[in-house]
């Protein structure tokens, strides 16, 4: 995600920035550190992922697995398909996106973060992923073709930009015609106070940055998607005192969803 305008609320993007990478740093290098949100199999087990699919990717990006929901069902990845995922940390989606794209598939990461970067690409070269390619960038100028892919995926980092309504832009730009977007995200029942939206620790933890959920669909319908589906994701759970305090105060939850491009 990119960080080079303020918000609205005066938010020190620099120090989201910052914040940002420092935090998912370390949930690539030291992913059994303490952390506001779990990781690792178990999480991802609890939000759906198949036992047997994960079985099948390197158990180092499991336990670097942050993610705040499932989506791969709503994705509904083809044989041959180009899939990008914003966001894609040490790989573990993409490995499962690659798995399901097939020989014939291709996979691109998006990440800001070297030291993701580095893991997920080391992860790849060592489980034989040819498919799957890491790319250094943000999430709101991937840098990719437009019309290039046919499903864009993102996991619990969307709600990390200060500009959401510029990501769901570059979403549409780069899906071809019928293609998807299929996400899980952070998103909030009323709008958060100041307090909150201009904390960066808190925006790196996935609670200031979360978008009013009515908001959050407004600005995909505005990018020029169309919902298809929409579910929460009742079995994620945040784990600091701060943070559960602001979910219930503040209704903030996790949702997945699936959109397509007209």
């Amino acid at each position: 995600m990119s960080f080079t305008n303020t918000t609205e609320r005066h938010l020190d993007t620099a120090a989201l920035e910052d914040k940002v990478k420092t935090m998912y740093r370390a949930v690539a290098e030291n992913p059994d550190g303490e952390f506001h949100f779990e990781m690792g199999r178990g999480l991802a087990e609890r939000l759906g992922y198949a036992p047997q699919a994960l079985d099948a990717v390197p158990a180092d990006a499991i336990r670097s697995f942050a993610g705040v929901g499932h989506h791969f069902d709503l994705a509904a990845i083809g044989r041959g398909e180009t899939v990008v995922d914003l966001g894609s940390g040490s790989g573990m989606d993409c490995f499962l996106a690659a798995r399901a794209a097939g020989p014939d598939g291709r996979v691109i990461g998006i990440d800001m973060t070297d030291a993701q970067l580095a893991k997920a690409e080391r992860l790849a070269a060592a489980a034989g992923f040819s498919n799957v390619s890491f790319r250094k960038a943000y999430i709101e100028t991937t840098g990719l073709d437009g019309g290039a892919c046919d499903v864009v995926i993102s996991n619990g980092v969307i709600n990390l930009a200060p500009d959401k309504e510029a990501v769901f832009r570059e979403a549409a730009r780069i899906l071809k015609p019928g293609g998807r977007l299929a996400l899980a995200d952070i998103v909030t029942d009323v709008p958060l106070p100041d307090g909150i939206t201009c904390d960066a620790t808190l925006w790196a933890a996935c609670i200031g940055g979360a978008m009013q959920v009515d908001s959050y669909v407004s600005a995909i319908e505005a990018a020029g998607l169309r919902i298809v589906r929409r579910r929460e994701n009742p079995e994620y759970r945040f784990l600091s005192s701060n943070a559960t305090s602001a979910s219930r105060k503040y209704g903030v939850k996790s949702i997945s969803l699936v959109a397509t491009r007209p």
